[in-house]
């Protein structure tokens, strides 16, 4: 629907915005911060933001689904330069932000970040396209700043909720299949806020994390790694430091995950991270797609021939974005409780009806999910307006 690129006039570094759908004239998705991203990317994510709000959608709900769109941006998140950089995409994106586009973080960058970045380019807030579809603004935009004051063990709420319904996506697999949760094998690729958040809840439900990477390489440890130790050892990056390593942790190259000897493994760092050569060393049974796009076409027909299933990023990691509307549109309350319990039921919902609709249709979990958003789409549109 719309596509924009800016070159930043002080480093050269390019964004990109894509808008690919709107309902009641706001769209929704996430803004990404990396050397490399290119508008084709940026292009692909926007489409994925248009099924994720679809597939969430509720007619009994006070939260009605958006738009899907995306903001990537071509630099490194570690530069010393990466903040100006974002600051004046931010400014040179402001008509959109303020009419149409709400966002939040997405890879390399924190939300606290986008929200000083945003500050300091003179917006209200990153979700302020979506203030006038709300009954009470003001208790809305309260309810979710009280959601995201909220800390679980030392962590944010909002850190959290994605990786929980990333873990209940594991356990819904795991449930169809009769294998138990207890002892099962998982390997993550990335420790940030999804990464981490899902080796906190799939330890906790009884499965043993054996490896998982950053930046610097993999961790892996058969018998199990201290989870909890590793993601308080971590950086703003999700970068472990390795002096919290435990004797029988061991550190191996940064793709060894890959050929982890693990039934799960949850890519939930980069895109295009699984390619049609590297997905044969794969001996895992599942791959849960934590991040966006991280296994490509020609890999995903290739493990499905030899029994591999993908589940996709479209379903497996919209909780997080679920959850914010959720809270401010007013169905859920600013607190863990009732932010989990939603989560986890709408995700296990959503998992069970995908792979349902995958056996009976005899395609793959993802061609099943773009069937389900097919179904829903048109009645999106029938009952809401394209412009608002």
């Amino acid at each position: 629907m719309i596509s924009v690129t800016w070159t930043d006039d002080e480093t050269g570094c390019a964004g990109h915005l894509v808008i690919d759908r709107l309902v009641r004239g706001v769209c929704s998705g996430g803004l990404r911060m990396r050397p490399g991203c290119t508008l084709e990317e940026v292009r692909g994510l926007a489409a994925g933001m248009t099924m994720k709000e679809a597939l969430h959608y509720d007619p009994r709900a006070r939260y009605v689904p958006l738009g899907g769109a995306k903001g990537g941006i071509d630099c490194d998140p570690r530069s010393p330069e990466a903040f100006g950089v974002l600051v004046r995409y931010l400014r040179a994106m402001r008509p959109y932000i303020e009419a149409h586009w709400t966002f939040g973080e997405d890879l390399g960058l924190t939300q606290d970040i986008v929200d000083a970045a945003a500050a300091e380019a003179g917006l209200t807030s990153t979700i302020q396209a979506v203030y006038p579809l709300l009954d009470d603004e003001d208790a809305a935009r309260r309810r979710l700043a009280d959601a995201f004051a909220v800390e679980v063990d030392g962590i944010g709420l909002d850190e959290l909720v994605g990786g929980c319904g990333v873990a209940e996506s594991v356990l819904v697999a795991l449930d169809r299949a009769g294998v138990p949760h207890r002892g099962t094998r998982v390997a993550v690729q990335g420790l940030g806020t999804m990464g981490g958040a899902t080796a906190r809840f799939l330890q906790q439900a009884g499965l043993n994390v054996v490896a998982v990477a950053d930046i610097k390489g993999t961790i892996a440890n058969p018998r199990g790694l201290d989870v909890d130790a590793l993601l308080a050892a971590r950086d703003a990056h999700g970068t472990v430091d390795r002096g919290v390593l435990r004797p029988g942790d061991v550190e191996l190259p940064g793709d060894a995950w890959l050929d982890a000897e693990a039934e799960v493994l949850v890519p939930a760092a980069v895109s295009y991270c699984v390619d049609a050569a590297n997905q044969a060393r794969i001996q895992a049974r599942w791959i849960v797609e934590a991040a966006n796009m991280p296994v490509l076409p020609a890999a995903e027909g290739l493990l499905a021939a030899r029994g591999v299933t993908v589940l996709p990023d479209v379903v497996v990691n919209s909780g997080t974005n679920a959850w914010w509307w959720w809270t401010l549109f007013g169905d859920i309350g600013p607190n863990a409780e009732e932010a989990f319990i939603k989560v986890r039921t709408s995700m296990r919902t959503l998992i069970a009806q995908m792979l349902g609709r995958a056996e009976a249709d005899g395609n793959s979990p993802r061609e099943a999910a773009r069937a389900i958003v097919a179904d829903r789409l048109p009645v999106i549109a029938e009952r809401f307006p394209q412009y608002g």
